[in-house]
């Protein structure tokens, strides 16, 4: 049965605040299972998930063999002729690894910023993506080696780079503007150290790879696309574990800890798996900027929510990428990576947010 409430919230505080007044909320029960689902947050998702179909169905048909949105349905269910092979075979693969991949960033952005209270603590900023780069550029350009290669060297880039920046950091908690400091300093010194590499490199190698770190899905292919969206999938069922204690950390250790969480654990799982999350998109498309730092701030604007929430914040996430990929193939006479477009709308949305908590601080 299906029956609405009224909850009560905090008008004011600097704390986390749980969902209150005037949040309306509908609980689903069903035998001993009692699920509590806000409406506004429940919209917002549903708002966004169409539009994350829509954008899909439009890039399916958008091209140089253009198809009418009827002809799209009919050509993914028909597997007879040239229309069924441009788009599940050419166009289904790129589409699909940019909602996935936007939703994993998301995500990833979330956590950071959840574990640190801070909204510029996203993995592009605090360099856990330039490190996912370097590592993937260690394989593709000294030792040359595959796909699968190059995804776990992206992994352990991501992974020796936040234990750098957190060992850097010499505090427990991962709260403050000090770890922020330290990755922007880390990503930058592992940026120079990949221009390096590529002005080292053979130039045909370095070409390639110059063009993969612009962040690209540009000949993306289903063994890219299956093998990516397969390790995300598997994360975020991991993550799925550790969505409670997350909402609990947000309260603070000392409270976390009073209900049974064990706050340092939990935290480093959840790195781990934001890290993880940042690698398989860097190790398949290239590093994607601004997708984890804007996604989840904007999902929390729509949803009015105190906490970030990890369902809008991927499916806007998801959105975000595969609108800006299909600007970045339709919007100018030559095709561009579609880390061009991300940083461009990702840069105005920082700058218009550091403008905007400037003005609230006077």
């Amino acid at each position: 049965m299906i029956t609405p409430e009224q909850q009560e919230r905090p008008a004011s505080g600097t704390g986390p605040k749980r969902e209150g007044v005037g949040r309306r909320t509908v609980v689903l029960r069903r035998g001993g299972l009692s699920l509590r689902f806000d409406v506004r947050t429940l919209a917002v998702c549903a708002v966004l998930a169409a539009a994350c179909l829509l954008v899909a169905l439009v890039s399916l048909a958008s091209g140089d063999f253009t198809l009418s949105l009827p002809q799209v349905v009919t050509a993914i269910f028909d597997g007879g002729d040239f229309a069924h092979t441009v788009v599940v075979e050419w166009r289904m693969p790129r589409i699909l690894a940019a909602l996935v991949f936007g939703a994993a960033l998301a995500v990833s952005g979330a956590i950071f910023q959840s574990l640190t209270r801070n909204f510029l603590a996203s993995p592009d900023i605090i360099g856990f993506s330039t490190g996912s780069y370097t590592g993937a550029l260690v394989v593709i350009i000294v030792i040359g080696g595959s796909y699968l290669e190059v995804a776990a060297g992206a992994l352990v880039g991501g992974m020796a780079t936040a234990a750098v920046v957190f060992l850097l950091t010499a505090r427990r908690s991962l709260q403050g503007f000090r770890l922020i400091v330290v990755g922007i300093a880390v990503s930058a010194m592992l940026a120079s150290l990949n221009t390096w590499m590529m002005l080292r490199a053979e130039l045909d190698v370095a070409m390639t790879a110059a063009v993969w770190g612009a962040g690209t899905l540009n000949g993306i292919g289903w063994q890219q696309t299956g093998t990516a969206c397969l390790a995300v999938a598997v994360l975020l069922v991991l993550l799925g574990q550790l969505v409670r204690p997350l909402r609990q950390l947000e309260m603070g250790d000392d409270a976390a800890r009073s209900l049974g969480v064990p706050a340092e654990p939990v935290r480093l799982g959840l790195v781990l798996i934001g890290v993880a999350l940042v690698a398989t998109v860097s190790a398949a498309a290239g590093p994607i900027t601004f997708v984890a730092l804007a996604a989840p701030q904007i999902a929390r604007r729509l949803t009015k929510t105190s906490g970030l929430s990890l369902a809008p914040a991927a499916l806007l996430g998801a959105l975000l990428l595969s609108a800006s990929d299909y600007a970045a193939q339709h919007a100018l006479s030559t095709a561009l990576p579609v880390g061009v477009v991300t940083v461009v709308i990702g840069g105005c949305y920082l700058a218009w947010m550091l403008v905007h908590e400037a003005r609230k601080r006077l």
